[in-house]
């Protein structure tokens, strides 16, 4: 039987600011090594038997990210699912399965989420292949992770009694607790970390979730009628998936549901949830110390300190997070790393751009970034990927003026179209129709000066985008 990946990309990243933020989370992100974390998953499934190319759900508002992520490493895959809205994990699977039954197809599903790290690829492959063997009978199977320490930011997996070959049976599953429950839940020896990853048959789910979530699976039901192809996108009746309930796997199918089963994972996994985890995987020096960038220190221990191009100066601390971005720095104590998602929430409260967007800006043609801006003026950084464009456009605030610096652009402006090469520049006046192009097979890289009297990223009017935006 066919084993294909259901991988979810669809979380924000909030405990990971500044690096994380809503418009660009930490799947995206190298946190841990050269690539990043989406890149990451992919990469570890090489070498599973009778493995299909992975099946992917994101944000509508990631698209382009996970499919260019994808394009970096050659990533064959069975399509990007849009969900509209976040609706958890349960109406996610709901939709991959019920999009490949549509389709004739019932094989085991690895469901993995996009932002986990696992250290140990062998053993990994070995609890998917006992997990397969188990699902192929009909279980649903969750894996769950030998517990090395009191988490309290883990859910937990009350086990039984071994079914066979190492699978266990589940009691019962365990909210994230305060720190005596979970020292408790590591004196009893019943209990495992709650991984969030599963492995069972499509239709098997389906059945599940259809006896305790009939709404999830009309709702997603529904939806897929209106399903439609957009490039490398599956999207949805948006309105019809908007009516499913808001609920996890673990709620919805595997604290209900009698044939739930559980393979331990012993492949060190964490699910990169905080700084300090970052930290954790880190190598540290002799002071115990996790740097990245351009740092100097004295007198610092036990702390994880990470420059993204600044100069970075630490004098006598212990225990702390340091984290430098171009427009923001994050000082925290490594005990309360959790309660870095207050920051954004009081960022988003605020109206203000750091708790959604990176000075680096993603978008399908290529990225731009903000390099000074004041009272009626704005300086960019712009990137096009070859053979790229962005969308025909006007603008009723800002006229704008381009330097290229490397490459070759083609530039529309009105009716007349033309080549800017390397140190040359043009000037497309406010309201003016325009579009620019990179015809070459080097990146396009130009200087934007934008100058009016507003300068937002909504004085966008597009007449035509060949993204569908």
């Amino acid at each position: 039987m066919k084993l294909l990946p259901v991988i979810m990309s669809g979380g924000s990243g909030s405990r990971l600011w500044p690096a994380s933020r809503s418009n660009c989370p930490k799947q995206f992100l190298s946190l841990v090594n050269g690539t990043s974390m989406i890149q990451d998953t992919v990469q570890r499934l090489e070498g599973i038997e009778s493995i299909e190319p992975p099946l992917f759900i994101c944000n509508e508002s990631h698209r382009f990210l996970v499919a260019e992520q994808l394009r970096q490493i050659e990533c064959a895959h069975s399509g990007i699912l849009l969900e509209p809205v976040a609706r958890n994990t349960a109406p996610a699977v709901a939709l991959a399965a019920l999009h490949l039954l549509r389709r004739g197809q019932d094989p085991l599903l690895l469901v993995l989420a996009a932002d986990h790290v696992i250290q140990d690829r062998d053993a990994f492959h070995q609890s998917i292949e006992k997990a397969a063997a188990s699902a192929k009978e009909g279980s649903l199977v969750t894996f769950g992770v030998m517990p090395t320490y009191a988490e309290t930011g883990y859910g937990y997996i009350r086990t039984g009694p071994d079914t066979g070959d190492g699978v266990l049976s589940v009691e019962s599953f365990a909210e994230k607790p305060d720190l005596v429950t979970a020292q408790s839940y590591i004196d009893s020896g019943e209990y495992y970390w709650n991984s969030g990853m599963f492995l069972f048959r499509a239709s098997r789910y389906i059945e599940e979730l259809t006896i305790f979530q009939p709404d999830v699976v009309a709702a997603c039901e529904t939806a897929l009628q209106g399903e439609r192809t957009d490039l490398d996108f599956i999207r949805l009746n948006n309105e019809e998936f908007e009516r499913s309930p808001n609920i996890s796997i673990d709620y919805a199918v595997m604290e209900k549901t009698s044939q739930a089963v559980m393979v331990p994972l012993n492949s060190g996994w964490s699910d990169v949830g905080s700084w300090s985890a970052i930290w954790d995987l880190g190598i540290k020096d002799e002071t115990g110390n996790v740097l990245k960038g351009d740092v100097f220190l004295s007198n610092v221990t036990n702390s994880y300190i990470s420059s993204s191009g600044r100069l970075i100066g630490a004098v006598g601390i212990d225990n702390l997070v340091l984290v430098e971005t171009p427009d923001a720095v994050l000082v925290a104590s490594k005990d309360h790393v959790q309660d870095v998602k207050e920051i954004v929430e009081q960022l988003k409260s605020a109206g203000r751009t750091e708790a959604a967007d990176q000075v680096r800006v993603y978008r399908p043609w290529g990225n731009y970034q903000s390099i000074d801006h004041g009272e009626r003026f704005q300086v960019k950084h712009i990137r096009v990927k070859p053979g790229e464009q962005l969308s025909l456009q006007k603008h009723h605030h800002r006229a704008e003026h381009w330097v290229v610096v490397n490459g070759t652009a083609r530039v529309t402006r009105g009716d007349k179209t033309y080549l800017v090469s390397e140190n040359q520049s043009t000037y497309i006046p406010i309201g003016e129709v325009h579009r620019l192009e990179n015809p070459g097979k080097i990146p396009l890289d130009l200087i934007e000066v934008q100058t009016g009297s507003y300068l937002g990223e909504d004085d966008i009017i597009r007449l035509d985008d060949v993204y569908g935006r």
